[in-house]
């Protein structure tokens, strides 16, 4: 199995590398356009700010490249948002490839009544569970599994929702339009749940 990891200005990436380890699976990490054409899977991550993000995928073509991939690919957090529409994060424009809107959880809090702002805290950080799990991504991880957040903006629930999570409001914690596939959490840091997607992601995807 070839897996190559969409290498760019984001971090997060030898988190990525050790939990493939852990499952026996190695990936090379490169920006080299046709090593990722060739790749059988694809993952692409991310911890970072969009507007930079998606400056330094235009200026190496990244951008066009990963909507063209044909092979399953698999975004994590930023990596999930960039293949959206439109972020709220420095207003930018992104790939496109899901029909979602990543907004910020900020706009969401400042409606709370006062007595309740202190009970969420942006970015949200930490564990939370997921729910309504769809496709195969999710084949042996149970409804209400827990997995590992850390992100201030998220994506609606829409038509390419495939996990649900909630944090001020119910939103995608996993989204899927043909190849593509996209977790707002971390597989990486999400223990034996994580793994586990992981693992479907590349054995059964």
């Amino acid at each position: 199995m070839n897996i190559a990891i969409v290498k760019y200005n984001a971090g997060n990436i030898q988190s990525v590398l050790y939990a493939l380890e852990r499952i026996g699976a190695t990936a090379t990490v490169t920006d080299d356009l046709d090593v990722l054409r060739k790749a059988d899977k694809i993952i692409f991550p991310g911890v970072g700010e969009a507007s930079t993000a998606m400056q330094y995928l235009r200026e190496r073509k990244l951008d066009q490249l990963i909507k063209e991939l044909q092979q399953p690919v698999l975004g994590i957090c930023l990596g999930m948002q960039l293949m959206c529409t439109h972020s709220a994060e420095n207003d930018t424009e992104c790939l496109g490839i899901f029909e979602e809107y990543v907004q910020s959880f900020h706009s969401l809090k400042a409606a709370l009544p006062e007595a309740e702002v202190h009970n969420y805290k942006i970015p949200q950080m930490g564990w939370n569970t997921i729910t309504d799990l769809r496709t195969r991504l999710f084949e042996g991880v149970p409804e209400n599994s827990y997995c590992y957040f850390v992100h201030g903006f998220y994506a609606a629930i829409g038509p390419d929702t495939i996990a649900t999570t909630d944090y001020l409001k119910p939103y995608s914690s996993a989204l899927h339009r043909n190849n593509f596939y996209g977790v707002q959490f971390h597989p990486e840091k999400s223990a034996t749940v994580g793994e586990q997607i992981l693992k479907n992601f590349i054995e059964k995807i």
